[in-house]
Formats: structure tokens, sequence, C-alpha cells
């Protein structure tokens, strides 16, 4: 007989869930293990274990409104709420940061005694919960780029936990104090090197930047080579939110009925499905032989607005 295992057993949703509640547990136990223990790099571990429960509440947030319909007031939906909270929580943690690694450089000239044992102890509590959450996001990181990426920050903060609860051995063995500070500084700074990334991507999709791993020169080749096509320009694309790129275009084609633009228009749609995974396409047919045509309207146009 087959067994379902427990985390099987879970919704994508569920999963998050759970997720987001083992970094705040992570989160509180740290910061007040980092208090009492004098640990700097605790206090940073449980900085870094926040903002991936914020990666982990993006996710979930980007999941649930991909479900919202569209509305007269917001066409695209809510889609960019994910990209808003990712920017606020990139600010706010570089912040906090800054002043971390303010006080690890003075904590470096005047070391403090820190206690070890209890340093290690809440460390590997935030080990074990960072390798529980990976667990849980381990199969649907595998289909979502969503999802992959809160997996690759909760496997980062189980590498920072591990880190910290070897440095609190150290700490009670040899009384290396200047350890506690030095992991601060390593954390520190991969978390203003997470938080800088975030932070310049999010920025990319608000300014309506390509996506930076589709070449538009290959796109344009790509339809250039469908059979009636001229030419295509005026090329804008765009992000709205994951997996969601938007593409806009004037297509240059011989002169031909609007009817039959159809199965070109099908074909131009597939070919950036399958190839670029873009799912949203705008296309302006325009007559590549009929450029007096267009001409002569616009002086007429003209005349009319003199009359006027």
């Amino acid at each position: 007989m087959a067994h379902a295992h427990f985390g099987d057993s879970l919704s994508t949703n569920h999963r998050l869930i759970i997720t987001m509640i083992l970094n705040l547990v992570i989160t509180i136990t740290e910061l007040v293990g980092g208090f009492l223990a004098g640990s700097l790099s605790l206090i940073s571990d449980a900085l870094h274990n926040l903002s991936d429960g914020f990666s982990v509440l993006i996710t979930f947030i980007a999941i649930r409104l991909k479900t919202r319909e569209h509305s007269y007031r917001h066409t695209f939906g809510l889609k960019r709420a994910e990209i808003f909270a990712a920017v606020i929580n990139a600010v706010v943690l570089i912040g906090i940061t800054v002043f971390l690694l303010h006080e690890s450089f003075h904590r470096l000239l005047h070391p403090t005694a820190v206690k070890g044992s209890l340093m290690s102890g809440v460390a590997a509590v935030g080990l074990v919960a960072n390798v529980i959450g990976t667990w849980l996001l381990h199969r649907d990181a595998a289909t979502s780029l969503n999802i992959r990426s809160s997996y690759l920050h909760l496997f980062s903060d189980a590498l920072s936990s591990l880190a910290v609860l070897l440095g609190g051995l150290a700490i009670y063995f040899w009384h290396l104090y200047a350890l506690d500070p030095v992991l601060t500084l390593l954390i520190g700074l991969y978390i203003l090197y997470q938080s800088y990334q975030v932070l310049g991507q999010a920025v990319h999709v608000l300014m309506e930047g390509a996506p930076p791993d589709i070449d538009l020169e290959e796109i344009r080749r790509a339809v250039e080579s469908i059979p009636d096509v001229r030419n295509m320009h005026h090329v804008h694309i765009w992000t709205v939110g994951e997996n969601d790129v938007h593409l806009e275009a004037h297509v240059n084609v011989y002169d031909m009925p609007v009817s039959e633009t159809q199965s070109i228009l099908a074909e131009i749609e597939k070919r950036l499905l399958e190839r670029f995974n873009i799912r949203h396409v705008t296309i302006q047919f325009e007559c590549d032989q009929c450029p007096e045509i267009g001409l002569i309207h616009h002086r007429e146009s003209r005349q009319l607005e003199g009359k006027a």
C-alpha cells in the first residue's frame, strides 16, 4: 500500500503559510536570543530570516492576486503589489543592515563577551526551522520561478544559521569573541547584496524595462521570418507579474484584407509563446506598400486643419 507523506498532502498555499510562520518564529527567537547572548550575528541572522519571510509573503500575495479579476480601475489587476512590497522590504533591510554593519565595526575594535552556548543553541533552532521550510517548498520550486526564489532564500538562511551555530561553538570553546562581529559583517554584506538585487529587479519592472532574459533582436527575427511579414518595428516589451510578459509592436505586411492577417497574428502569437513565453501580444498591422497613401491622407488632414 502506498503511503502519502505529510508534505505532499499540503497545498502550495498551506506550505507557504507554514513557512511564513516558521520564519516569524525564527526571527523572534533569534532576536531575543541575540540580545540575551549579546550576539550581533544572531540579530543579523534574525533579520536575514525576516527578509526571507517577507519574500515568502510576497510569493503568497502574488499567487493570491493572480486569481483576482481585472477591473476598470486596474486593467492589469493587482499583480504589481508584489513588486511594491519587494521595494519596501529591500529599502528597510538596507537601512537596518547598514546600522548593524556600523555596530559590527565598533565591536571589532572593542570586542565584548558573547554567550557562545546560547548563541549556538538559538542558531540550531533557526537551522532546523529553515531546513523544514526548504523541504516544504522543494516540490513547488521545480515548477514555479516565484516559489523557487523563496526556496533559495530559505536555503541560504539554513547556511547562515549553520555558520552562526559553528561560530557560537568556537566562541564557547576557544573564546574567539571577534568571530561574532566578523559573522555579522559577512551576513550583513550578503543581505545588502540580496537587497540590492531585489531592489534593482523591482525598479526595472516598475520602469517598464524589458525582461533581461529576452533578446529583442531574436524576437524580431522570429517574426520577420513569417511569410508575408515585411518587418517589425516600434516594439515594446515589459513585465506585469511573474510569467506575465506583454509585447506590442507594429508589423508591416503586404497589402491584404484584414481577415487575412488573422493567420499571421496566430503564427506570431504561437512563436512568441513557444520560444519566449510571451503570453500577451498586441500587434498593429500596417501596409508595407501603402506609404504614399498614408502620406496623402496626412496632407489632406493638415489642409483640413488649416482651413478650419
